[in-house]
């Protein structure tokens, strides 16, 4: 006869057996949404660029040579912009092999020197016919010690916007001889919804925090777009312009963040909460190279999809990003209005 305790026993650990597959299981779909939910969406065109001229800035690492990287696949022309001309050189290595394209090209262009942007762009004028996508995507974040740029300027907003603002208004020539179909990129953050824009304090006179000058450099990404993109269809130049945030990114962006080796120590986790530069760079691609979005500039992306434009606390959207442009051209060089 069979003893009844065992009999208990055995049910009773099918019971605790069963309850942990099923939390099991719950926690591995949770992970897996999780997973999915920080992770993003991935970009489906199928759009090849046979013929078109790309211009990719800080494309020697991270989300930038994921982009080149791509659209090499896609047979466009890919210059790669980069200030360490030995990283991109190995990088343009790396997508050469990767494609079989051997129409990738390395020019250095320093986004903390204006001398440096009017080179690269005189360089770019004189021997490229055509530029059909130019994507503003390198950038410089939580930078310890307040650091200046070669003109003066405090580093991150320099290189984040000034930078790219002469470099895009120099290349405007050129690609609006590519219109009606070209494209200008601009990356940004999410967390330029914290930023604000001190019209006094480009060169950091009021002070320095590294991670407010992040916020503010990428809030001034995103009202340089829309005056961009105001400005471009005012004239009806057939130039589009798309802002996007690309999500957290787990690059060399955030070397600056913490210290190396807490960095390394929480690496793992930093693995399930954020994106690869794989990941990061699926809604530049897409606004580059997506027909669905041919005639929608002017507008904001996340996660390959439209996302809607958050208001600026420092004052009216358009009246701010105006004053940023009129200000960024004197301190570029664009006008020599004092």
């Amino acid at each position: 006869m069979a003893d009844p305790a065992v009999n208990n026993n055995s049910t009773e650990s099918n019971k605790v057996w069963t309850s942990f597959s099923f939390a099991l299981g719950i926690s591995a779909v949770g992970l897996l949404l999780f997973r999915r939910y920080f992770h993003g969406a991935k970009c489906k065109s199928l759009a090849q660029l046979s013929g078109k001229t790309v211009i990719v800035t800080g494309a020697n690492t991270g989300i930038g040579k994921v982009t080149a990287l791509d659209l090499a696949r896609r047979n466009a022309r890919v210059i790669l912009a980069c200030r360490d001309i030995n990283k991109a050189r190995k990088a343009a290595d790396d997508i050469k092999k990767s494609t079989n394209s051997q129409n990738v090209v390395v020019k250095h262009l320093d986004l903390a020197s204006f001398k440096s942007i009017n080179q690269f762009c005189k360089d770019i004028l004189e021997t490229e016919p055509r530029l059909d996508i130019l994507i503003n995507n390198a950038g410089v974040s939580w930078i310890p010690q307040c650091t200046k740029t070669e003109d003066g300027l405090e580093m991150q907003v320099g290189v984040n916007h000034f930078g790219h603002f002469l470099l895009t208004n120099q290349l405007l020539p050129r690609l609006k001889k590519s219109s009606p179909s070209a494209r200008i990129i601009i990356v940004s953050s999410s967390l330029h919804k914290k930023g604000k824009i001190d019209f006094g304090n480009f060169k950091s006179e009021k002070g320095y925090h590294q991670f407010e000058a992040y916020y503010d450099s990428k809030l001034a990404n995103v009202l340089f777009g829309q005056e961009l993109h105001r400005r471009l269809e005012a004239e009806e130049a057939g130039v589009s312009v798309y802002t996007l945030h690309p999500g957290v990114i787990n690059t060399e962006l955030n070397r600056h963040m913490m210290h190396p080796l807490l960095l390394r120590l929480f690496r793992p986790l930093f693995g399930l909460l954020v994106k690869t530069p794989t990941q990061g760079a699926q809604t530049t691609i897409s606004c580059a190279v997506a027909g669905e979005l041919e005639g929608l500039s002017g507008r904001y992306y996340g996660n390959c999809k439209e996302e809607p434009f958050p208001k600026v606390e420092s004052g009216p959207d358009e009246s701010v990003a105006k004053k940023l442009w009129e200000i960024s051209e004197r301190l570029t060089g664009l006008s020599k209005v004092d």
